[in-house]
This record gives C-alpha cells, structure tokens and sequence, in this order.
C-alpha cells in the first residue's frame, strides 16, 4: 500500500465565537490546525495511508494534538517529541466587508527551532511513495528552511514524487532570506505544484497581469502564467491555480485550472454564498488533487474532485477537511442543491 507522507507545523488555533471580534466576549474555541497537518487528514479521509511529520512538545497539549490527528487516522509515529511549546495562530471569522484576521504566535516553537539533522529523512521515507510540503514551513525559520530543503532532496534521491503547495504567508518571511530565495530553489525538486497567481508572483517571482477582480476567469492569462512556471522549471510535471473571486467574506467563486504540459484544463465554477469558515480550503484543495491523481482515471478527474472537496470544505468550521470520498463525488457529480439526504 502506498504511503502518503506530509511535513510542517501544526497549531492550537483559537478563534473567536461566530463572526465576534478578538475578545468581543471572553472566549475562544480551541481547535487544532496547519497546511500540511490539513493535507493529512485530508487524504487519511479519503482512505490512503498516511503520515505526519512534525516536531510537537512532549506534554499534554502536545499529546492533544496527536490524539486529533489520530481520531483521523492519521500515523503520528514519525512525529518528532521536543521542544518547549506549540504554535498557535488566533483566527477572527470576518463578514460581509470585513475581513476574517489571522494572529500568529508561532516564534520559537518546537519545529521554528529544528535544524536540518534532527528529522532521519531516511527513516521517513522507508517505503513512501508521495511527499507533500508547503512553503509555509521554510518560512518558519532560516533552520527549517534548510531542513525543508534537506527533505526534498531527499525524496528525490528516493525517487519520491513531491508535491509542493506555494502557500505564501506575508507575515512569517522574517529572517533575511526572501520567498523567491527559498520557494526558487525548493521547488527545482517538486514534481506537482500548487498555488494562486498572487503565490506564483510573491514566492516564485513568476509575474503575468492577471485582473483577480473582475470576476471573470481569463483562461489566456491563467494558461501563460502556467506556462511560465513549467518554462522556469523543467522539473515540474503539472501545476494547479486556484482562482478565488472574492465579492465578499462570505460570498466568494471557487475554481481551479491544471496544466499538464499536455493539456490546458479548466474546472467548473462553484459560487459559495454563505461561506462557514474558508480557512483550509486550499489545503483540501491539494488533498483533493494528490487523491485524484492516485485514484481516478484521469487529470480533469482529479481536478473536479479537488475543486469540489474545497468548496465543500468552506462549508465546515475548523482547519480539518472533515470530508468522503463519496460525498464529493457526489458533488462533483452534480448534487448541489443541498438537500436533506434521509
């Protein structure tokens, strides 16, 4: 049985009540979340073999947070143990035209303090087929950035396939080196990429004028930007967008292009009016798509199935794609109205 493998830093995140601001009463909801961790429990749902590499404090939140990994089944046997604390981030839900707003607290947390060393690699991969990181983590630290630059190589040497979501994150690129710096060099490893055409500019420096605003999907433009990134680096097979439309906090479209080299494929759109909660979604994006890839017939396949788990993921509250397989077939299928299934 193949073996999935996904590597990064999971959070406590807390959020405030409903749509309520920071504090507005004085309460939080505790609930646990990070990109790869998302990824994890993503495809453990859909049934593949899967593991999740971190480094997380041995004491009891730590083991809080493995025991929500493993309801999912999730193996957590790889999991480093060190450290003093969890990161955390706090999550304000916005509305309308206020904007949701994310609060890290993540600086010295155990993995922001792992260095390339501390993670057996070889172990890790002993029988992996697929290795999915994102450039969340090697914006963590200069350390685990070179851990993360460490991982891929590794993985190629093995003959892994990699899979690398963009995932540019503004407010944690601190520590001297610039996104292109790092994603430029990490992604000379990736088989599979994915990211939105803001991530291609801001990590990759990969630059097409693209009218995110006006609401309409411009297939030329979104065709070159791909073609840019797969002319830049030779070793990438296939590149997935998401195209976010965003009216509003909770009004937003949803749809996704994928270019294999071959073809040039366009998903349908979805128009997600009362969005719950749409952080993860671009993680259950990229669990959609690795599921697709291994278990259906073919890319545009792959790309329905990803496209149509992350609409659906906007529709649950928390990081984790709470979601089946057969649940999202059914949507991609066509059944969109919502109906009470009885």
């Amino acid at each position: 049985m193949k073996k999935y493998i996904t590597f990064g830093e999971i959070m406590l995140r807390l959020k405030s009540p409903n749509h309520e601001r920071f504090f507005q009463s004085p309460l939080l909801e505790a609930t646990f979340g990070g990109g790869e961790a998302n990824v994890a429990v993503g495809l453990a749902r859909f049934g593949l073999n899967t593991a999740y590499v971190s480094v997380i404090p041995d004491n009891s939140i730590g083991d809080a947070c493995l025991g929500e990994l493993k309801r999912h089944n999730v193996n957590t046997t790889l999991i480093v143990r060190k450290g003093e604390r969890l990161g955390v981030y706090f999550l304000e839900a916005g509305a309308n035209q206020r904007p949701s707003k994310i609060v890290y607290d993540r600086s010295h947390s155990a993995i922001a303090e792992a260095r390339a060393g501390d993670i057996d690699w070889d172990k890790i991969f002993d029988g992996a087929s697929w290795f999915y990181i994102t450039g969340i983590t090697p914006a963590i630290s200069l350390s685990v950035s070179e851990l993360s630059l460490e991982a891929v190589k590794k993985a190629r040497e093995k003959g892994i396939t990699i899979s690398c979501d963009l995932n540019f994150r503004k407010k944690l690129w601190k520590y001297g080196k610039s996104a292109p710096e790092v994603m430029g060099e990490l992604v000379k490893y990736a088989d599979i990429v994915i990211g939105n055409e803001e991530e291609c500019q801001k990590a990759l420096g990969v630059k097409v004028d693209i009218d995110v605003e006006s609401g309409r999907l411009q297939a030329k433009k979104y065709k070159k930007l791909t073609d840019k990134v797969l002319s830049l680096y030779p070793n990438i097979k296939k590149i997935a967008i998401t195209l976010r439309e965003s009216h509003s906090a909770n009004y937003n479209g949803w749809s996704a292009v994928l270019n294999n080299r071959e073809e040039f494929l366009i998903s349908k759109k979805y128009e997600i009016y009362d969005i719950v909660d749409r952080v993860g979604a671009g993680d259950t994006f990229a669990a959609g798509l690795i599921y697709g890839f291994n278990k259906l017939d073919n890319d545009k396949e792959a790309l329905e199935f990803a496209v149509a788990a992350s609409c659906l993921m906007h529709s649950i509250p928390g990081d984790l794609p709470l979601l089946s397989v057969e649940e999202v077939k059914n949507l991609a299928g066509g059944a969109e109205s919502g109906r009470v299934q009885r």
